[in-house]
């Protein structure tokens, strides 16, 4: 395919030179955030929907997700604690598979409000054990259970797992470059797992949309650098309290969306 036919075939969704811009700008936003700055998971995907569509998004967006995947575990693999990865992992496969099984039919509607409300729960919850003098790390085994099947199923459903990832990390009390590398290994995983399903089952990844991500990618890998720049300027302490206003907020969006 030479550079004129390709260009012709990744532009086929039509779209105008402000839904490009809005593209690229999501795509550089999922760069920053996956280089660390969590929790504008909901405005890359509120985004990307506006541009491309609710159900077709999720194909590019997954796309753009492992790129961006690979990106940080190449940067921060030496930062990850395994064993909260595999308290999370088992927990999301089972929550994607259920996604997939109930991703055609579940309302919308009843979806995305009942998740912001959990969310804002969490992020209060997290917020009010912040301020406790003594903190407790949650070690039970359905804390996991519970965080990684709602993780696992909305990651599948709308790619909106990190805010309940990042309460879970929260929780956990991991370093800022713990919590980074360890939550780029998990989603890694994770959304190759997600792809066969994208690909075979609801058929939101094709030919077409992997131009459209080969188009982006210079953007994802553009974030991702300025995200690096933008965390090592952040404090610890304040940048606990960055994901979670950041985590609020973005329930807020889905919850008005």
């Amino acid at each position: 395919m030479d550079t004129l036919s390709f260009l012709e075939f990744s532009f086929s969704f039509h779209l105008d030179w402000w839904e490009w811009s809005l593209a690229i700008l999501a795509a550089i936003i999922m760069g920053v955030a996956k280089a660390g700055l969590k929790g504008m998971g909901v405005v890359i995907v509120t985004i990307m929907a506006l541009v491309f569509g609710g159900r077709a998004s999720t194909g590019i967006v997954v796309l753009l997700l492992i790129a961006a995947d690979i990106m940080a575990v190449l940067y921060y693999t030496r930062y990850v604690q395994w064993k909260y990865l595999f308290r999370l992992l088992p927990w999301m496969v089972f929550g994607v598979l259920i996604g997939v099984w109930v991703g055609k039919d579940l309302p919308e509607v009843i979806f995305k409000k009942g998740m912001a409300a959990i969310i804002i729960f969490s992020v209060l919850a997290m917020y009010w054990n912040e301020k406790r003098p003594v903190k407790k790390v949650p070690n039970q085994w359905w804390f996991a259970g519970i965080v990684g099947l709602l993780a696992g199923f909305t990651t599948m459903i709308g790619n909106l797992a990190g805010a309940f990832t990042n309460i879970f990390f929260l929780a956990m009390r991991l370093p800022k470059e713990q919590f980074i590398g360890t939550a780029a290994w998990l989603f890694f995983v994770i959304n190759i797992f997600k792809l066969p399903f994208h690909i075979f089952v609801w058929e939101t990844v094709t030919l077409e949309t992997c131009m459209i991500n080969l188009c982006l990618l210079p953007a994802v890998l553009l974030g991702f650098f300025l995200g690096i720049r933008l965390i090592k300027l952040i404090r610890e302490k304040q940048y606990r309290q960055l994901i979670l206003l950041l985590t609020a907020l973005g329930a807020v969006l889905i919850f008005f969306r």
